[in-house]
């Protein structure tokens, strides 16, 4: 069976999988207004276990997104396209290009403070549901 809908879940039998096109995608709201978020259909696919999103903009970051943590267990973010920078409590700044990762456990402030004009990433978290806070500077921050 060929299927050509942008998201797509199979039940059969105990087994749940998911297909996403990008010719297709599914775009969902997020957490920022100026990014593009595509759902992958693993949220559905996983009973709410893990949520990928394919996430992209074509302006870049205008300005920080503040301080912030999500309450989840943990986010594993993969770069395939542009550069992201996201600052970390121990005043630590780290640039993610193409073919970088992270991943950053749940209840951990950073602080997204830069993008290149245009990127794409994946980002996977557990669980799918997760909360994003904002929260104050970190006391342990130093600028570097």
């Amino acid at each position: 069976m060929t299927s050509q809908a942008s998201t797509a879940t199979k039940t059969r039998a105990d087994e749940n999988y998911a297909v996403a096109r990008k010719s297709a995608p599914n775009y969902v709201g997020g957490r920022r207004a100026f990014f593009k978020y595509a759902d992958l259909g693993v949220t559905d696919a996983s009973e709410g276990r893990i949520r990928v999103q394919r996430t992209s903009a074509s302006d870049g970051l205008s300005e920080p997104t503040g301080w912030h943590f999500h309450k989840c267990e943990g986010q594993f973010v993969y770069m395939l396209e542009g550069w992201l920078e996201l600052q970390f409590a121990d005043g630590e700044t780290v640039r993610l290009g193409e073919g970088d990762s992270v991943y950053i456990p749940g209840y951990a402030p950073h602080n997204e403070i830069r993008t290149s004009d245009s990127f794409e990433l994946l980002e996977f978290s557990v669980p799918a549901e997760m909360g994003t806070e904002a929260c104050d500077t970190p006391k342990s921050f130093r600028e570097i």
